[in-house]
This record gives C-alpha cells, structure tokens and sequence, in this order.
C-alpha cells in the first residue's frame, strides 16, 4: 500500500497509487488512399512521433509488397510493421504454394482481414489500408478496421488528420454535396473518375493542408501509384515545424 502526503497539511492518506501499463501508443500521420478508373493511389507521410515529440522525420508508412499491391498500415508503429511484414511473408508463402502465381487484390484483403481478425483478442492498432488493380484492371482501395471489417472504395484517409481529409476526399472524389451550376442546387453533379494527375494535385493540397493544422502530421509525403505498368514512388516536402 503506497501513501499520499500533502505539502499542505500534516495528515497522511491511504489511498493507494494505480500504476498502468498501455501496451499501446500512437505515433502520427495519416495515409490516404484513392481508386481511379486504371489506377489505385496509396498516400503518407514520413513524421513519426510520440507525443509531442518527433521521433523521426522520414519514417516511410507506405509499401511495395509485389503483384502490385501497396499497403500501409498507421497507428502504432510497431504493429503495423509487424502487420506489413506479416502479409509480405503471406505472399511469398503464397508464391510457394501455387507455382508464383499473382495474388489477386481481392484475395489480399481477404488474407489481411484473417490476420487482423486473428488478432482480434489483443488487435493491431493500426488503420489499414490497401490499393492497387482488381482482375478488370480497375483501381480498387480497401480499408479494415483493427480487427478485420473491411470494405472497398474509391477513397479513404486514416491516422491522426483522417477527420481533416476525409470531408474533402468526400466533396472532390465522390463528388458528395457538389451540384451542377445551373441547377440552383437541384442536380447532383454526375461522378466521374479522376485523372491521375489531377489526384497527385489533390493528395498534395490534402496534406498540405493537413499539416497546417496537425502537428502530427508532416516533413514528408510519399505516394505510391499502381498502373497497368507496375508501381512508381513520388515524394514532395512537407512542413518541418
């Protein structure tokens, strides 16, 4: 039994001391992933922190695991490399097993829904989420919760900024709220995908924006882009304050 004195008085109190121990903790950024018509965009930024505190500036959140699918996985640091690590080896089991065959990106999210699900006693504390071709060779993005919910989309943001981006991928990708302009706010604008360009100007004014805002949030973004072609990195500065 510890005790508690008071500089104020001369009295002691029993009252005992709790002492916890949380297994878990946060380390920043976010990560953001958009579908096109031909090509799939997984997004992130490289602060990693704890705190108020910057740990690293360049602590890369997304990644090339093969048959052109990316991943991230953002939260807790440490599970998701070992979530990332974990699926990587889970390809090249799956490689083994049938004669290096391509894993589909269906077949992916269903693999990381049972290893997020596996956990689900004592979960990864990570965001995830995956891009890249579906087996029509058009852009698909699936994101899970910590213990394996899953679905797929044409855009979602995750971590710490996810409630700052995701209203604007919402007005910009899935044209949510936009109307045409001589319909008086009648007439629904129609949806459309958009081009890859015109998505590397959005992640950036996203993030950009992002880390006006979020100190958690910045130095660098890199983003991953999946096209017929394969996949291709782009990194852009970020702010360092």
């Amino acid at each position: 039994m510890s005790t508690i004195a008071s500089e104020y008085a001369n009295e002691v109190s029993n009252t005992p001391i709790e002492h916890q121990f949380n297994p878990y903790s946060d380390n920043g950024g976010t990560i953001l992933g958009i579908a096109g018509e031909d090509f799939a965009v997984l997004a992130g930024d490289t602060r990693h922190t704890t705190d108020y505190s910057i740990n690293s500036r360049y602590e890369p959140k997304v990644f090339d695991c093969g048959d052109d699918i990316i991943i991230s996985a953002n939260g807790f640091a440490a599970d998701g490399e070992a979530l990332v690590k974990r699926f990587k080896n889970s390809i090249k089991w799956y490689h083994f097993d049938n004669n290096d065959k391509k894993l589909a990106l269906s077949s992916a999210a269903r693999n990381i829904q049972h290893l997020l699900y596996g956990k689900r006693f004592f979960p990864y504390y990570v965001h995830t989420i995956i891009a890249g071709l579906d087996e029509e060779g058009k852009g698909a993005v699936y994101s899970f919760d910590p213990v394996g919910s899953y679905e797929r989309e044409f855009c979602r943001a995750g971590g710490a900024a996810a409630s700052l981006i995701m209203p604007f991928l919402d007005n910009q990708v899935n044209f949510k709220n936009q109307y045409t302009p001589d319909s008086n706010g009648k007439v629904k604008r129609p949806f459309k995908h958009l081009s890859i360009d015109e998505v590397i100007k959005l992640v950036r004014d996203a993030f950009t924006s992002a880390t006006e805002r979020h100190i958690h949030v910045g130095d660098g973004l890199e983003i991953l882009i999946v096209t017929k072609e394969g996949v291709r990195k782009e990194f852009y500065e970020l702010k360092r304050d």
